[in-house]
């Protein structure tokens, strides 16, 4: 027999053609073919569709002699042509535009007529059906099937298994079998709920914002679909991010939110019926009603299901990755020690996009490129882009440089499927598939559901002023009920008057809800979680625990080898028990660590690099240094009781910060942490900040306890390399809504990350850190053991050196590093320093949390200073960045004293570009902060020497 680099071009699909029906039936094939075809592997498969499209001379032996090989070839190719452009000519618009087709399309491009398709046998199609009788029977199949309302896109996809799967998914029609007449009506009867809800609200709201659905109205019965085929596959969560098109009606039909609560919102009403209030969110210093997330358990075939949509800003695709991290969360299982388990069937999440939004936002992008990330993957994300065929106001053509909005999504290798909208029953196959080929495949899957867009886009805009021709077809285009309907009837399935009473009965009841709507009631305050955002907690760890758990870290299993080098230094915090102030920052956060692990407190931490650290000081994964295999240290802990994961992320911000917001969310048990390479990056999720992090219990009563630790400090870097940007989180702080600290030791870092475990569900806020970079192995900023073992967390550090309060006139107030460049980072410069003249009269205290703003503790160091004649706030940044446009006015209400700033001047960028500047300018704030101090008997007679305000509890 020939071997197979023998077959090329019609030769291979011959081959093929009989390896087809081999697969179905081993006796269709000549006995002399079995033992060939048997032997054939996937990757000879692979070849043989390769080869298929390589011309070669033909080969009498391999197929019949009466073949026109050359016609067998133009249908294969046109069969070809079908598969990967037909979406090109599908009807997708529910308004009738014509299709754009590609003319490769038509067999006359192939040199073939219908005559010559007709003497061909089916065969000469690759994949035909065995029951068409010849190559043009099998041509009109796929035309059907590739050119109707559903277009599909999957021939990009390199896996040659996948796309098989595909094809024989799609061309079966499997997923898209009619629907028995009783799942019609009941199709029917959604459709009418859905433009029922939509109908009441335009009629008794007229010209109020609400984002209607018309146009996509097959959302929500497709979204029904994939919650039933989860439930089906044993999943537990559905979790749901959308933008504002649809999400009022997506709330009431399958979130089952109340409608009393959605009609009060439009009537600012605030009556909350039976215990929903404890869900309503919707008072007026929460968000618009559009925004509002919700979160419903039901029963779906006998299965308990929790369906949750997650809140969302006016930022339309931000919540992508957010979605996604609280869908990871519902699949982990951190309950034993070691990485989590990971169930993907547990969860699925369901994006809903925009078509403009989606190719638009990079955040789209970003969270496409974690779907296959050990660290981020959830098994396949269903998207569903809500096409309505323009983008506020603008098309298509301005919008966007692909042809379809869905284009962005081939390139991370996903399959797309564009469906006419109008199609209800096409749109419900379409979920079934993507639900299937997530459930085979564990991956994403892309939805393109055309539509259109009823009203502008809200509804008091004007949409005939910007698209005055395809808001002419609207006017006159019957709803997509009303074209289900008219086929039921058309059909028999159902009379007209029985299509148009469950359009009645919403309405009707609608008109009941609205009725019934009591008068206004005040909710009460969130009593929840009502502390002063400061927390107190039992952070310490008896000393022979940390002793264990710091051997245990220190162990290495038998056959490791690790790096010599880096061994040498880690076997370094073997002598932690000496009681020296040796502990380093990395050194004390793995201590940390490992304590709340051996306390059953799982962890998450991500971000560019941080398996070592980007300054090399965490080394919490260790390679090998002759195989390359990965140690994971926490994972070899025996006094875990609850799991660690530690991630390297993707080059992005946005998304990854996201995404561990919503992994902090979902799993609230956790403690989840996310460290930027450099803090000056995190610019790059400001979205998440601004929008997430900052205002999110205020907006929609979600809460967070991530973690961002944002290296932060001036060290001649350059302008990038300096600042995490501490005034932006400051600016946000209001109300208790965050944690922003700036320590100078271990010892605080290890009691702040305990303190913001101890405090997950009695007090959940976002914890910033300005973290170091020069001090993580800085001698002035290591602690001992015992200071591990003893105390918390201390908000105010008094100075060790200021032996005599009594002569102190200047109170030199800072936070973070700048603490170090103050009292002389090496002996040169403590002795520099001591020789200033009138040194000793300046203290230096270091503020370790801004806020909440440590008033009392700032009050006491200033109060044990009695002879204090003025107080120096000094700062890196300059002076309208950094924390002095912050903590000014708090200062200045405390104090009756002088007040006086050092640091650099208002600035554009953050710092020096050149090291001989930067060193400069560091010189000139020391020097101006530490000398001149006044003399204890400058004050004059009879005038009080200090008074200090403290304002007690007053709103921060």
């Amino acid at each position: 027999m020939a071997e197979l680099r023998e077959f090329h071009g019609p030769n291979a699909g011959y081959v093929l053609d009989l390896y087809e029906r081999f697969t179905r039936d081993p006796a269709s094939v000549d006995e002399g073919w079995r033992a060939f075809l048997s032997s054939l592997t996937p990757a000879d498969v692979q070849r043989l569709e390769s080869a298929a499209g390589t011309p070669a001379a033909p080969s009498a032996s391999a197929a019949p002699a009466n073949v026109d090989f050359g016609k067998v070839f133009a249908a294969r190719e046109l069969g070809r042509a079908i598969r990967a452009r037909g979406h090109t000519a599908a009807r997708l618009d529910p308004l009738g535009s014509d299709p754009p087709a590609d003319p490769v399309l038509e067999p006359s491009r192939h040199g073939l007529t219908d005559a010559d398709l007709a003497a061909l046998p089916a065969s000469a199609v690759f994949g035909h059906d065995p029951s068409s009788s010849s190559a043009l029977d099998e041509v009109q199949r796929l035309r059907a099937v590739y050119m109707g309302s559903v277009g599909y896109e999957w021939l990009h996809l390199p896996n040659p298994d996948e796309r098989t799967w595909l094809r024989e998914a799609i061309e079966s029609g499997r997923y898209l079998q009619p629907l028995p007449a009783e799942r019609r009506r009941a199709l029917l009867e959604r459709l009418s709920q859905v433009q029922g809800f939509e109908n009441f609200l335009h009629r008794a709201f007229n010209g109020q914002k609400r984002f209607s659905i018309e146009g996509t109205d097959a959302m929500v019965p497709m979204l029904d679909e994939i919650i039933a085929e989860a439930a089906q596959a044993g999943a537990g969560d559905v979790l749901i991010g959308m933008a504002h098109r649809g999400r009022l009606n997506v709330l009431v039909n399958v979130l089952r939110k109340p409608a009393e609560l959605i009609v009060a919102g439009f009537k600012a009403v605030q009556d909350s019926p039976n215990d929903a209030a404890a869900q309503n969110s919707d008072e007026p210093s929460g968000d618009v009603k559009y925004h509002m997330g919700w979160d419903d358990t039901r029963d779906v075939g006998g299965r308990s299901v929790r369906v949750r949509l997650s809140p969302n800003p006016s930022h339309l695709e931000f919540v992508n990755p957010v979605v996604v991290g609280m869908t990871r969360a519902a699949q982990d299982d951190t309950s034993r020690a070691g990485p989590p388990s990971i169930d993907h069937s547990k969860a699925v999440g369901v994006l809903i996009h925009g078509d403009a939004a989606f190719p638009g936002q990079g955040t789209v992008a970003e969270t496409f490129n974690m779907q296959g990330l050990p660290g981020y993957a959830v098994g396949g994300t269903l998207h569903i882009i809500a096409n309505n065929q323009v983008g506020f106001t603008t098309d298509p053509q301005q919008g966007r440089s692909t042809r379809y909005s869905s284009d962005l999504a081939k390139g991370f290798e996903v399959p797309v499927v564009h469906v006419n909208a109008d199609d209800a029953e096409a749109c419900l196959g379409v979920a079934r598939l993507a639900y299937a080929y997530r459930r085979r495949w564990g991956k994403d899957f892309v939805i393109d559901l055309v539509g259109y867009r009823r009203w502008g886009h809200n509804e008091g805009d004007e949409p005939l002023f910007t698209q005055p021709v395809m808001y002419e077809h609207i006017k006159g285009h019957p709803t997509a009920r009303a074209v289900f309907a008219q086929k039921l009837v058309a059909e028999g399935v159902v009379s007209k008057d029985e299509a148009d009473a469950p359009l009645q009965r919403v309405m009707e009841a609608l008109g009941q809800v609205l009725d019934g709507l009591g008068k206004p009631k005040p909710h009460g305050a969130d009593a929840e979680h009502s502390t002063n955002g400061k927390g107190v907690a039992e952070t310490a760890v008896p000393r022979e625990r940390l002793l264990e758990l710091n051997a245990a870290l220190l162990a290495r299993p038998e056959g490791f080898t690790p790096n010599p080098r880096l061994d040498k230094t880690l076997q370094r915090r073997g002598d932690a028990g000496n009681g020296q102030p040796n502990i380093d920052w990395g050194h004390a956060e793995a201590l940390a660590f490992a304590s709340l692990l051996s306390e059953g407190l799982p962890i998450r931490l991500t971000g560019q690099d941080v398996e070592r650290g980007t300054f090399s000081h965490r080394h919490a994964v260790l390679r090998d240094a002759k195989t390359g295999e990965r140690l994971n240290v926490f994972y070899h802990l025996p006094q875990a009781k609850a799991s660690l994961e530690i991630h390297n992320s993707p080059l992005s911000e946005m998304a990854v910060v996201g995404f561990e917001y919503g992994y902090g969310v979902g799993d609230s048990h956790a403690l989840v942490l996310w460290e930027a390479q450099f803090g000056d990056f995190v610019n790059g999720a400001q979205v998440m900040i601004d929008q997430y992090l900052a205002a999110s219990h205020q907006k929609w009563e979600q809460r967070s306890a991530l973690v961002l630790l944002l290296p932060h400090g001036y060290e001649g870097q350059g302008p990038e390399h300096s600042s995490a940007r501490l005034e932006r989180f400051l600016q946000l702080c209001a109300e208790n809504n965050l944690r922003v600290a700036n320590c100078t030791t271990s010892a605080n870092y290890f009691h702040l990350l305990r303190r913001q475990a101890a405090l997950l569900h009695a007090d959940p806020r976002p914890l910033v850190v300005m973290s170091p970079k020069s001090l993580l192995r800085h001698p002035l900023a290591a602690s001992s053991i015992d200071q591990l073992a003893s105390g918390t967390f201390q908000p105010v550090l008094s100075d060790p050196n200021a032996a005599d309060a009594d002569g102190v006139t200047r109170l030199v107030l800072c936070s973070g590093k700048v603490y170090v460049d103050l009292v002389g980072s090496t002996e040169d410069q403590r002795a520099e320093r001591a020789g200033i003249e009138h040194r000793e009269r300046v203290a230096i205290g270091r503020v370790e949390e801004l806020y909440p703003f440590p008033e009392e503790e700032i009050g006491a160091l200033v109060a044990s200073y009695p002879n204090l004649r003025e107080v120096v706030w000094v700062q890196e940044e300059p002076r309208n960045m950094g924390a002095w446009s912050y903590i000014a006015p708090r200062l200045q209400e405390m104090l009756l004293l002088p007040l006086r700033y050092e640091g650099r001047p208002d600035r554009a960028s953050p710092a020096e570009g050149y090291q001989h500047r930067h060193l400069r300018e560091q010189n000139r704030i020391v020097m101006a902060a530490l000398s001149g101090a006044p003399a204890v008997d400058a004050e004059p007679e009879g005038e009080p020497r200090f008074v200090a305000k403290l304002i007690g509890k007053r709103k921060l």
